[in-house]
C-alpha cells in the first residue's frame, strides 16, 4: 500500500509534535505486509513504543470506532507511551455500523455481529469478515511483525499467540464493544471501553446477550468512560456497561478536563460542553482520567 502524501505529511507534523512526549518511537505499518492475505481497510496500523527509561513492559491494544483509521489515533496513542505503554492502534474492517443491530428482532444481531468480526466465524448477516482478517487474528500477525524486527515486542508473545494478560485492550464507539467481547474470551491485562459499547436490543428492552456472559478477564478489570449527551444514547451504554461488568447501580464518577482522579469507580461520565460528545472520552484534556482508568485496572 501506498501512503497519500496528505497521510505522509499529517504524520510528519504529528512526529514533531511528538517530541513534547520524550523519545517514543512510532511506527505505520502496512497490514498488508504483515501476512498474505490479509487487507488494509483505512490506514496503516500504528504502532508506538515507550522511552526505555519509562517502559512498564505492558502493551496498551487500540480498537477505533466506526470507518475510524488507526493513524487517527495518534494523540491518544501518544499519551499513553508517554505513560510508559507499548501501543499499537489497529486497522481492521470496521465500515458497518455497529448499530445495524440495534432495531433487530433477533436477539442474538450483537452476538453474531461481534463474533464474526473478532474471530472470522461466518455466522452474521450483517458483516462478512474471514478468518484471517478478523481482529485476533490481525493482531497476531502484526505482533509478530513487529517482534521480527525488534526483541521488545516479543514480551507481548507466548508461543506464537498473544500474551493477553500482558496487553490492555481499549476500544472507542464500536472498538469499545469489541474490547468488551474480547475481554469475555481472553484473560486481558486490563479493558478500557470509550463510548460504548453500542449493543442495547430496542426491541428487546435490554443490553445484547453477550454482554451478559461470565468472561475471562475479572469485571474489576473493565473501566469505561462515557459522555452523558452521547448521541448513541449514554442510557443504553451505561446498560450496557452494566451488564458487561456488573457493578452497582449507583458505580459512576464525573470527571472534568485536567482534574486528577481517585477512587475505585469503574464507570465515569463527563458533561463537558463539547460539538462532538461522541469523541470527546478521546480528548487529551482527559489524560488524567486516562491515567486513573488504566493504573486501577492492571492492578486487579
Amino acid at each position: 500500500m501506498r501512503i497519500s502524501k496528505a497521510t505522509a505529511l499529517l504524520f510528519a507534523a504529528w512526529l514533531l509534535a511528538a517530541t513534547a512526549y520524550g523519545q517514543i518511537k512510532v511506527q505505520l505499518i502496512d497490514p498488508a505486509a504483515t501476512q498474505a492475505g490479509i487487507q488494509t481497510i483505512h490506514s496503516p496500523h500504528m504502532a508506538v513504543q515507550p522511552a526505555a527509561g519509562i517502559n512498564q513492559h505492558r502493551l496498551l491494544l487500540m480498537i477505533p470506532g466506526t470507518g475510524g483509521a488507526a493513524i487517527h489515533m495518534r494523540s491518544f496513542d501518544s499519551c499513553f507511551a508517554a505513560m510508559g505503554y507499548y501501543v499499537i492502534s489497529l486497522d481492521y474492517m470496521n465500515n458497518v455500523i455497529t448499530t445495524v443491530c440495534s432495531k433487530s428482532e433477533d436477539s442474538t444481531c450483537f452476538d453474531h455481529f461481534r463474533e464474526e468480526i473478532m474471530f472470522g466465524t461466518p455466522v452474521s448477516d450483517k458483516v462478512v469478515v474471514d478468518s484471517i482478517n478478523s481482529i485476533v487474528h490481525r493482531v497476531t500477525a502484526l505482533l509478530k511483525y513487529l517482534a521480527e524486527k525488534d526483541a521488545g515486542w516479543k514480551t507481548f508473545l507466548k508461543q506464537g499467540a498473544p500474551a493477553w494478560d500482558k496487553i490492555i485492550v481499549a476500544g472507542h464507539s464500536q472498538g469499545a464493544g469489541h474490547a468488551a467481547f474480547m475481554g469475555k474470551h481472553f484473560r486481558m491485562g486490563g479493558v478500557l471501553l470509550f463510548s460504548g459499547p453500542q449493543d442495547y436490543l430496542q426491541q428487546f428492552h435490554r443490553p445484547a446477550g453477550w454482554q451478559w456472559e461470565r468472561g475471562l478477564t475479572p469485571v474489576g478489570r473493565y473501566y469505561a468512560f462515557l459522555h452523558v449527551r452521547d448521541p448513541y444514547v449514554f442510557d443504553f451504554q451505561a446498560q450496557d456497561v452494566a451488564a458487561v461488568i456488573r457493578p452497582a447501580a449507583a458505580d459512576t464518577m464525573m470527571v472534568y478536563p485536567g482534574v486528577t482522579v481517585a477512587g475505585k469507580r469503574q464507570i465515569l461520565v463527563t458533561d463537558i460542553d463539547r460539538k462532538d460528545t461522541h469523541g470527546s472520552t478521546l480528548s487529551n484534556e482527559f489524560v488524567p482520567v486516562w491515567r486513573y482508568m488504566i493504573s486501577n485496572a492492571i492492578k486487579k
